[in-house]
């Protein structure tokens, strides 16, 4: 494994250790060269409630673009308020907070998701 993607992950372990104390959901994202991926766990992040990505036919998304980002967070928020969650905990995987992460975070706040 690189040692980008190592940093990555042992940024995201130290974020998610402070997320665990926290009662809410969270939402995680992940994403890779070609695609982007969005999920609402449970307090203890054992069962996934609610997901959304670029791969899902029915969004006809064929980028890993801002747009495609903005998509996938109003997708999840969408899916999310159905669900009976309107409070969760970001969590950006060790990801930096702009571009795609953040065009993702603020397209769910903006369809409904409290952060």
């Amino acid at each position: 494994m690189s040692t980008k993607n190592l940093s990555r992950l042992r940024r995201a372990k130290k974020s998610r250790s402070n997320i665990r104390n926290q009662e809410s959901p969270r939402l995680s994202v992940y994403r890779s060269s070609q695609h982007l991926y969005a999920q609402i766990f449970d307090n203890l992040g054992s069962k996934v409630i609610v997901s959304a990505s670029t791969v899902e036919k029915e969004l006809n998304l064929n980028s890993n673009n801002l747009v495609a980002a903005a998509e996938i967070g109003k997708k999840v928020a969408e899916r999310a308020i159905e669900n009976g969650i309107k409070k969760v905990v970001f969590d950006r995987s060790g990801y930096k907070y702009h571009g795609r992460i953040k065009a993702l975070a603020d397209s769910a706040r903006d369809a409904g998701l409290e952060f």
